[in-house]
């Protein structure tokens, strides 16, 4: 071990106090309260507790001695349980709790989650380490009734020295990050309580025989297993961890999109020093042994930046090397008053970095008043930050691909992260995007503009939407906030983004639509009631499985109504002519104009636009087009009107043939249903068949058919009647439009394959040989390296393909997301990196 062992042991000792003084410093008091409690609750199993499961839970921690206020709160529970003379412990089972992260980092605050190891032996048995994980969440539910963010992640003792097999889940990074993972561990540790780690008292110099000396240590009597963990040490990171990294970055930034920018770079930056990449970990530990005493040079977030730093100069990247500093200078400084007295240290670290970094005073007031950043600020900062982090994704996909490598993410783990980026990022027609990313926390707006240019003009057609009033004198010189060719588009936009609300006093400058103020003031009010802003993040179930539409809203005849134009005319109808589609004696269809908008279980927020005589059966066409036969039917269906007359009449019309139109398509076990609609003089089919709908106009009225017309061939989702006897029945109910889908069937030693088109076209590929896996894996690398291709957007393409086994059981053919033939599956949680 080191020369110096014993002087190093006490220093460390003295080093961890200091951290921990330094994390309780900045912790609110229940934050104090959750972090000191933490190692009683889960030395100690007792009904008294939080987080108690009966049944024969894991506890006792390594070599914990509670301090006074643990001592205190253990006296105030014995007297509450009758004069209990003192809670009782057995064997430690728990090797140690360890805190990760920010936490006594410069990059804590006050709201920082406080994430925690829970390292035990993987010779535990497995139903043993479900009571203690099933303990684990019932205390991180105690924290949270006190606003704490506790996330503990169970690690056995061997997790890396086995192939990581765990899948994403909440805050576990999964098979995305591994030895990484363990470099951000060793570099960040606090010990809560427990046995000292190993690795941190090694030379450094080891390398690959790292495992040897350590045996050699224990051998000899030098270390002994009851107070030393070795969680192992790495020789280098492999290569093919990097691409999973990313992905997982780029997941986070969702949520904390600073701190992403800088792990992202970091990940960029290692992967340029490939092979001989120079771990933040191992520069840690070299100083640690090195230090008398405890500073900033210790501190691993100023590493980061340090590494990053250097990283992007020697690159000569200006632009993002800025972007870094202010990400790094936003992170230290949420939330805080630097002015307290206990915050000093970090204000005269922070002043050091500004006059290094010859910032000026507006630049610093700009960023210290973040909490008043308003959308122009917002939108500036969201498209700064996606651009960067974009920036870092292709570059180590690029170095992937020089490489020649696989990435060690399991296919799962980058269908679930890939799914959750697509629905965040992926700017599509069509799609609210959601600019906040927790970049300010108040977006309102007192005044809210709309204003519309008819065809002819100077600007494109369409509306554009203001954050001022309408007045020559507010507009001159301001740039629109946004352009739709649409209203319901822009007011969506606005709601979503929490720019428009119930305070929101709205104006409209209309020219050539039958939009009016009263009615959009209707809508505003009909979104926010119908579509809350935010909802529960989508499970990695549905993440798994084609999209399906959760919350749909229709809105009639907003920018097109035709009874608008009946203001001194007699209207005429009876009961034969009451039908808002061919109404009256002319037989007028009274809808106009059709805005759809829903939130799919992706938790993406789409809208769609139809207008003119066919509105309705092409907003049918689509809607129907985003559900697949027998998935679950939207939770909520509203249908609102602002028409001029009839309102309720062409309401529940439209309610009624939208429902009906719905259970039709999502019913299963039919080949095909025709249900005819009549557009004014005219009759329309709608075609329900297995894989989609489509519309034919109806020729001969007195005729109906149940088989689909051979003129149908030019419709929307149309079945290749080549394919029919060769495709599986469950192929065509899980057919989702806008995706790539394969579908794997054994057969024998090899298998078929049954691949859908993001237009449900169809490839049927029969005893096929080789590995699935690896076809998923150059699959994936495929879509990832053509992701600029023409007609992308220059940021990433995250739908990737979703990937299905057909099986059968009990004589019945079953749809089951593609798992890894990777066995050992282990069932708790990884943790955060």
């Amino acid at each position: 071990m080191h020369t110096n062992f014993d002087q190093l042991l006490a220093r460390s000792d003295q080093f961890n106090e200091q951290k921990q003084a330094h994390a309780l410093a900045v912790m609110s008091r229940y934050g104090q309260q959750v972090f000191q409690l933490l190692p009683v609750l889960l030395h100690y199993h007792h009904p008294l507790l939080p987080g108690f499961v009966p049944g024969d839970v894991p506890a006792g921690v390594c070599h914990f001695l509670p301090n006074a206020r643990q001592q205190e709160f253990i006296d105030d529970l014995c007297q509450a349980a009758n004069g209990h003379q003192g809670l009782e412990s057995g064997v430690s089972e728990i090797f140690g709790l360890y805190a990760m992260g920010s936490t006594s980092s410069i990059g804590q605050s006050l709201d920082s989650d406080l994430d925690v190891w829970v390292c035990y032996s993987h010779t535990l048995a497995a139903d043993r380490v479900a009571w203690l994980q099933q303990k684990c969440l019932l205390i991180s539910q105690w924290a949270a009734q006190r606003k704490v963010e506790l996330n503990l992640f169970l690690i056995p003792d061997n997790k890396f020295r086995v192939d990581n097999q765990q899948s994403v889940q909440g805050e576990s990074c999964g098979s995305a990050q591994h030895l990484l993972l363990l470099d951000e561990f060793y570099r960040s540790h606090l010990v809560i309580a427990g046995k000292r780690l190993v690795w941190m008292f090694a030379p450094s110099q080891l390398g690959p025989r790292y495992d040897s000396f350590v045996a050699e240590q224990f051998a000899s009597g030098t270390l002994n297993h009851d107070e030393w963990l070795d969680l192992g040490g790495f020789a280098r990171i492999p290569a093919e961890e990097y691409f999973g990294s990313a992905l997982w970055q780029l997941y986070k930034s969702i949520d904390s999109p600073y701190k992403a920018v800088l792990k992202t770079i970091l990940m960029e930056a290692y992967s340029h020093e490939y092979p001989d990449t120079q771990l933040l970990c191992r520069h840690l530990k070299s100083q640690l042994h090195q230090a008398s005493t405890l500073d900033e040079q210790h501190d691993h977030y100023l590493l980061m930046l340090e590494k990053v730093t250097h990283y992007l100069i020697s690159i000569n990247d200006e632009q993002r090397l800025d972007l870094v500093r202010r990400c790094f200078y936003l992170k230290v400084s949420q939330g805080l008053d630097l002015s307290q007295a206990r915050f000093a240290k970090r204000a005269q670290q922070i002043a050091r970095l500004i006059k290094e970094w010859q910032w000026s005073a507006e630049k610093v007031a700009l960023l210290n008043n973040r909490d008043f950043w308003k959308v122009e600020q917002v939108k500036a900062a969201y498209k700064e930050l996606l651009e960067a982090l974009m920036h870092s994704y292709r570059n180590l996909i690029q170095f992937a691909q020089r490489n020649r490598i696989s990435e060690s993410i399991n296919p799962e783990d980058i269908g679930i992260l890939s799914r959750k980026l697509y629905a965040a990022f992926e700017n599509l027609p069509g799609k609210i995007q959601l600019i906040n990313l927790k970049i300010a926390p108040d977006l309102s707006e007192p005044n809210i503009s709309l204003v519309q240019v008819p065809e002819g003009r100077a600007h494109d057609a369409g509306w554009y939407l203001y954050k001022q009033g309408l007045s020559a004198l507010e507009l001159i010189g301001r740039q629109p906030l946004e352009y739709s060719r649409y209203a319901s588009k822009l007011m969506a936009w606005a709601h979503f983004n929490g720019l428009l609300t119930p305070e929101s006093q709205l104006q409209l400058f209309n020219q050539d639509t039958d939009a009016n103020l009263q009615h959009l003031q209707e809508f505003a009010g009909d979104l926010a009631r119908f579509f809350p802003v935010r909802t529960p993040a989508p499970s990695n179930l549905a993440l798994s499985r084609p999209c399906e539409v959760r919350e749909l809203g229709i809105f009639l005849n907003l920018e097109r109504d035709p009874t608008a134009q009946w203001r001194s005319r007699a209207i005429e109808f009876t009961s034969k002519t009451s039908d808002p589609f061919s109404f009256g004696q002319h037989r007028e269809n009274l809808v106009g104009s059709i805005d759809v908008l829903y939130r799919n279980s992706w938790d993406e927020i789409r809208s769609l636009h139809f207008s003119g005589s066919s509105a309705i059966l092409d907003a049918l066409t689509a809607i129907l087009g985003k559900m697949h036969q027998g998935a679950t039917p939207p939770e909520n269906v509203e249908v609102f009107c602002y028409s001029l007359n009839f309102r309720s009449l062409i309401r529940t019309r439209v309610g009624i043939l939208i429902k009906e139109c719905i259970g039709l398509r999502l019913t299963r076990g039919q080949d095909s249903t025709i249900k005819t609609i009549r557009l004014g003089h005219e009759e329309h089919d709608i075609f329900f068949e297995r894989r989609g709908v489509s519309v034919q106009k109806h020729e001969t009225p007195e005729f109906v058919s149940t088989a689909l017309p051979a003129s149908a061939s030019a419709d929307i989702l149309q079945l290749d009647q080549q394919m029919v006897k060769a495709v599986p029945e469950i192929v065509d109910v899980y057919a989702s439009e806008g995706l790539m889908q394969f579908f794997f069937e054994d057969s024998g030693r090899d298998y078929n394959l049954y691949i859908l088109d993001e237009a449900n076209r169809i490839e049927v590929y029969r005893q096929v040989a080789g590995s699935k896996d690896e076809l998923i894996q150059s699959i994936n690398r495929f879509y990832a390296a053509n992701q600029q291709g023409v007609g992308h957007s220059r940021f990433a393409h995250f739908n990737l393909p979703q990937y299905y086994e057909i099986v059968e059981e009990q004589g019945k053919q079953k749809v089951l997301p593609f798992k890894s033939a990777k066995e050992g599956r282990e069932d708790s949680p990884s943790p955060l990196a």
